[in-house]
């Protein structure tokens, strides 16, 4: 339910760029990228190459890739449907499978990828049908999937309940922030890689340690 407001609100500012309707719904069936489709209405208002609204894209929508290897093995058998799967998976997609139980992510994943990509359309057109009336009721409707997002992590901590990701994000915002303005996710996502790889080799480091400790002692 939560893709309703954030939905609508692209919706509603689609329209204030002056996006055609056709090319707003297409939006939400063909790209299917929250953050990324609001960020690129400006691109296109401005009347930017392909290229580079592909390239920007490209870049917001890096974190996807790492989306998928945690759900790899949850992933439906019949090929179309893994397909759609991968194509659908954002970040509240993401969310909601990683918060269930294991044994019932293989089946949930196609459906709740169907709905949740039919629920964000159907708030498109709804935005697309109110227009610029409820922007001007109400300004920053882009704030709608910063607030989405802030519930998604919320609920997933509670689910989860790992520090880690909580910390290497802040600490790569922090980073990032130092350095650019224009491109903070990408550099953010960056630092956090490198955050994440450098955990990943200490802990195969002590792993390594603790087996040859182990095997000394054996001896």
């Amino acid at each position: 339910m939560g893709y309703l407001p954030a939905g609508i609100a692209f919706g509603v500012l689609a329209q204030v760029a002056g996006v055609p309707i056709w090319a707003t719904i297409m939006l939400s069936i063909v790209l299917y990228a929250g953050a990324a489709q609001y960020a690129c209405l400006p691109m296109i208002s401005a009347g930017l190459p392909v290229g580079n609204i592909a390239t920007n894209i490209a870049a917001i929508n890096l974190r996807h890739v790492f989306y998928g290897a945690p759900l790899l093995q949850y992933l439906p058998t019949q090929k179309l449907a893994k397909t759609y799967c991968l194509f659908a998976l954002t970040d509240e997609t993401f969310s909601v499978m990683t918060s269930l139980p294991a044994d019932t992510r293989q089946a949930l994943i196609l459906p709740i990828s169907l709905f949740n990509q039919s629920w964000w359309v159907l708030a498109t057109a709804i935005g697309v049908v109110i227009g610029s009336a409820l922007d001007d009721l109400v300004p920053h409707l882009d704030f709608a999937l910063i607030c989405l997002f802030v519930i998604l992590a919320y609920e997933q901590f509670q689910t989860i309940k790992r520090y880690f990701p909580i910390s290497i994000a802040v600490i790569g915002l922090i980073i990032a922030s130092f350095f650019t303005s224009h491109w903070l996710l990408l550099v953010a996502i960056a630092v956090c890689m490198m955050l994440i790889l450098a955990r990943a080799f200490l802990m195969q480091s002590k792993v390594v340690e603790d087996k040859t400790i182990g095997g000394s002692h054996d001896e």
